[in-house]
């Protein structure tokens, strides 16, 4: 079927069956390669309603003040030296893993999808994990935390060390020319999709998330906690991106959904929440105020089997009840009263407020 314009002199005449096997050439992989990066028709339209959402999430560090950050750091009888080792393990670790994720996501994910809004979400799911990098780097630099010590965390702590080695061995898989037309490449990328948004953004941060909000609810690192806010609004969204990714990924490419690829992917998150439990018992060494390692572990377990199920997986500890139901109320951050300065913070634009939902913890 065509579609004629006619304007002035000038007759265009429009190939809607060619335009239409365009869009029916669309797929996550494999499909249609343009460089006109036309997003038109819409394809896979939660890519695009999350994009939206993530844009009206958009926030800056430098709006949120540290100054009663500061004088708690420098108080010594203010915090204890447990509270603060959780804030240099929290900034030592993810100042390495917010680049880890970016990385990832700029060099291999979005270099091997094809559909431009899959592009597009990508591309701001990479810019908010720069925005976390940089919230890193304020943190350090407000506190007057020597930036080398942050660098020797992440090479010298054996638990930060193993939890990075875990990620950027199935990213470093992907980094050569691959032919994804066969099942052990596309299984690669949905192992890789299904790592970094399941295992590590949906499962490994949510040791220290969970402990810099305790101190946060305690009224200590406000700054801080309200960085931290933010960033697990993000990290909900980075999370549903990647499930949906590999959820596409799986159904467009029904044959490498077998028994033995579904058990592996099962045992990497048992790996991840290994190695998440061995980490979190070196952010908490010893209970403090308000702050009990059993009740993180258990939590791992719980949030684990959450995103094992939103793929379509057995869980792994089947039953295991929330211990922080508190930590969903955190993501209700449209508007909130700033504790110590009295600032209202506002960081969504109204015309697309995300109100927090329990499933999403």
């Amino acid at each position: 079927m065509q579609k004629t314009f006619q304007v002035g002199a000038k007759t265009f005449v429009l190939d809607q069956e060619k335009a239409e096997a365009a869009f029916a050439a669309k797929r996550v992989i494999n499909g249609r390669q343009t460089m006109t990066f036309n997003l038109l028709p819409l394809k896979y339209q939660w890519a695009y309603d999350l994009y939206r959402t993530m844009k009206a999430n958009h926030w800056e560090p430098e709006d949120i003040p540290m100054g009663k950050d500061i004088e708690q750091w420098r108080d010594e009888k203010t915090v204890s030296d447990v509270e603060r080792w959780i804030i240099r393990m929290g900034i030592g670790y993810f100042s390495a893993a917010e680049g880890i994720v970016g990385d990832n996501i700029q060099h291999v994910v979005r270099e091997l999808v094809t559909a431009p809004e899959l592009k597009l979400v990508l591309g701001r799911h990479a810019h908010e994990e720069n925005i976390h990098a940089d919230s890193l780097l304020y943190m350090i630099a407000s506190l007057g935390i020597n930036p080398h010590e942050c660098e020797a965390m992440f090479e010298d702590v054996p638990t930060i060390v193993r939890k990075n080695e875990f990620v950027t061995k199935v990213s470093h898989d992907l980094r050569r020319d691959l032919d994804l037309t066969k099942p052990e490449n596309k299984r690669l990328l949905a192992k890789n999709i299904f790592v970094f948004g399941q295992c590590m953004e949906g499962t490994q941060f949510y040791g220290l998330f969970g402990m810099v909000l305790s101190l946060y609810r305690q009224n200590k690192f406000p700054g801080i906690g309200q960085m931290f806010r933010y960033t697990l609004r993000d990290e909900s969204n980075h999370i549903e991106v990647f499930r949906n990714l590999f959820m596409d990924l799986v159904e467009e490419n029904r044959d490498i959904w077998t028994t033995e690829f579904k058990e592996e992917l099962r045992e990497l998150m048992c790996e991840a929440v290994r190695l998440e439990k061995e980490f979190i018992r070196d952010c908490l060494p010893v209970n403090a105020v308000g702050l009990a390692v059993d009740e993180f572990i258990t939590y791992i377990d719980y949030i684990a089997d959450r995103r094992l199920e939103g793929c379509g997986l057995a869980p792994l500890a089947a039953g295991v009840k929330n211990p922080l139901p508190w930590l969903a109320e955190m993501m209700d951050i449209k508007k909130e009263q700033n504790f110590f300065e009295g600032r209202v913070t506002e960081y969504q634009k109204a015309s697309s407020l995300n109100v927090a939902r329990d499933d999403e913890l």
